[in-house]
């Protein structure tokens, strides 16, 4: 009897869906239902049109590649690892392709062989901050990054504390250790009994962290490199400082005045994360202190 299909298919179905009781047909639909459905949680291949979407997403919004797998995932499901992000990105580079141009690290590879590890004396890793930390419950958890101007002249040191949202912003000459350090201390300690732990990308911006700790008698801690979404509240805030202050904007042509207009914009906006309340509010609120009563009143 020829059913249309070869010899090999037919083997092929019985060897895989035959159970116990031998091959039944109901049963074999059910199999091949389970075997398709766990392979649309597998990754992607780079296909010509997922291409397509990774590229636009990098050249356009100045994603990360790891940026792109998340947006890509919670768009449609698709599922690409963001090492294979990478390796399109450096073979695409080997052939006079741009698109290294839009990662942070424009130009240098990956690797934990130039990713912090001894560039940065006396780090210590996140899974060395306390646990507590990741529930967001407590006040005086902030997140750092710089982000720099165009032609790497001038930058902004972005300071957003994990509860509250509360963002600082200071305009500096450049993204230099010692600028960094310096601008990170002067706004944060006066409130340094509101400065529990700290935690920044890999840059050598932040290799002064020992200072700033000693001066605030926190825990300085550094994100696994190329691991941007351990601070995300972080980066989604310089997302929200880049739409007054877009990619090519020559930070040497910004006043201190410009930058406290926009961190002053940003603690005042309401957000849902705090229902609908704003960083400022939340954070004067945490840190208001206790009302005294006096007995018989």
């Amino acid at each position: 009897m020829d059913v249309g299909v070869s010899q090999g298919t037919v083997s092929r179905d019985l060897a895989q869906n035959k159970g116990f009781r031998g091959y039944r047909f109901l049963q074999a639909h059910r199999f091949a239902e389970q075997r398709g459905s766990a392979r649309k949680g597998l990754a992607h291949v780079m296909t010509p049109c997922l291409i397509v979407r990774v590229e636009t997403f990098s050249q356009e919004n100045q994603w990360s590649p790891e940026q792109i797998c998340g947006a890509l995932n919670h768009e449609d499901g698709t599922k690409v690892s963001h090492e294979s992000l990478y390796r399109h990105i450096w073979s695409d580079k080997r052939v006079g392709g741009t698109l290294y141009l839009h990662l942070r690290q424009r130009g240098k590879k990956r690797g934990a062989a130039t990713a912090g590890r001894g560039l940065i004396p006396g780090r210590i890793d996140i899974a060395q901050r306390p646990a507590i930390v990741d529930a967001k419950s407590r006040l005086g958890d902030w997140e750092l990054d710089s982000i720099i101007g165009a032609k790497h002249r001038g930058a902004i040191t972005s300071m957003v504390e994990r509860k509250t949202k509360l963002t600082m912003l200071v305009l500096l000459d450049g993204p230099t250790s010692k600028a960094t350090k310096k601008s990170t201390i002067a706004r944060l300690e006066p409130l340094k009994k509101h400065v529990l732990t700290l935690i920044s990308d890999n840059g050598k911006g932040f290799a002064g962290h020992a200072e700033i700790n000693e001066k605030l008698g926190s825990g300085f801690y550094f994100c696994t490199p190329y691991h941007s979404w351990e601070r995300g509240l972080n980066e989604n805030t310089n997302g929200l400082v880049r739409q007054y202050f877009p990619k090519g904007t020559d930070f040497t042509k910004l006043t201190a005045k410009d930058v406290q207009r926009v961190e002053d914009l940003l603690n005042n906006r309401p957000r849902k994360a705090l229902n609908y309340h704003s960083p400022n509010e939340v954070f004067a609120k945490l840190t208001a202190p206790p009302q005294n009563y006096a007995l018989g009143m």
